[in-house]
Formats: C-alpha cells, sequence, structure tokens
C-alpha cells in the first residue's frame, strides 16, 4: 500500500510527478556517496590490518635474524655467508621499513575519507531540510564544521583558499604539491 503523503525513498527522476524534487534527488545521491566511502573503508581496513600485523611480525623477525647475523664469524665460508645474509637482511629491513611508511599514508588517506563521509553526511542533513536549507548561517556553520575537521595547515589552507574563490582543482593542486614536498618528513608511529 503506498501512502500519499509519504516522501519516496528512492529516485523519482524518471518518472517525475508532482512531488518530484531537486533537493531529494541530491540528498539520495549525497547519502550514497557517503555510505560508499564508507563501505570502501571498511572493506580495506581489514585487509590493511592484517598487512600492518605482518609487516610488523616480519620487521621484529628481521631484527633477530640480522643480530643473529652479527654474531657470526666474520673468517671463513662462514663470513662469506654473514656478508651475504646481512645485504640481504639490510635490504629486506629496508622494504619492511618502507611498507611501514606506506601504510602510514593509508591511514591518512582513510583518516581524510572519513573526512569526506561525515561531510557528504552533514552536507545531506543541511540540504534535506528546508528550514536550513536557505539559511546563510547555517551553510557558514557546516563550513566551520568541516574546516575544523582538517588537522594539517595544507589542509585548512587548501579549504580556506577555496572558501574565498580560488578554484577547487587549483587549491587541490597546490595542496597535493605541498604534500608531496612534506613527503619526506613522515614520522613512524
Amino acid at each position: 500500500m503506498n501512502d500519499e503523503t509519504s516522501q519516496p525513498r528512492g529516485t523519482t527522476a524518471h518518472m517525475p510527478d508532482l512531488n518530484w524534487s531537486q533537493v531529494r534527488e541530491t540528498v539520495l545521491l549525497l547519502e550514497l556517496a557517503a555510505v560508499q566511502i564508507e563501505a570502501a573503508m571498511k572493506d580495506s581496513n581489514a585487509s590493511v590490518e592484517v598487512l600492518t600485523n605482518s609487516f610488523t611480525t616480519m620487521a621484529g623477525y628481521m631484527r633477530t635474524i640480522s643480530d643473529t647475523v652479527h654474531t657470526l664469524p666474520d673468517q671463513g665460508e662462514v663470513g662469506i655467508a654473514k656478508q651475504n645474509l646481512s645485504g640481504v637482511s639490510e635490504h629486506v629491513s629496508s622494504m619492511v621499513h618502507q611498507a611501514i611508511i606506506a601504510f602510514q599514508f593509508y591511514d591518512k588517506l582513510v583518516q581524510r575519507l572519513a573526512h569526506v563521509g561525515f561531510s557528504l553526511g552533514d552536507l545531506s542533513d543541511l540540504v534535506a531540510d528546508g528550514r536550513r536549507l536557505y539559511n546563510p548561517g547555517e551553510w557558514v556553520g557546516l563550513q566551520d564544521k568541516i574546516r575544523a575537521k582538517y588537522t594539517t595547515r595544507e589542509e585548512i589552507a587548501m579549504f580556506d583558499a577555496v572558501m574565498q574563490g580560488v578554484p577547487v582543482h587549483e587549491a587541490v593542486d597546490k595542496f597535493m604539491a605541498e604534500m608531496k614536498d612534506k613527503s619526506d618528513d613522515i614520522e613512524l608511529f
């Protein structure tokens, strides 16, 4: 049974009627985008957690191997094996270190995507509420809420630039260049 006073839950764009609303369509797509981001993050978090644990364990094993190799004598056949194992051990340790740094970048990505998802949800709520939609103060409040979620000086500068009229692609390109310059300053957790 279809109640004529209830709002349709899905799109009605293919068969619009007098109740059709571009605002409702916008809200539907914003909600979908936010949920897709959340689902993708949940799917990937489990895999990344397994990888993080594996690489952390491998780093511990590599330290044990390296410490054991350093106790071997330097002369004879064992000395040659020691040199070979030391080189390989250092190389693998370096690779594990780079993987851990990549996981730190992934963690930053997840945080940013979470912020985007929350911001899309907040935007969807504002657009869906006819009392708030046309109130500039509500939009300023939303902008302040979104800005407060940024954690780096570069992110805040990007947001401020866009709010001041800099084209979005230009502000993002500048942000990405600044983040690339900072990539060598990563602190390990």
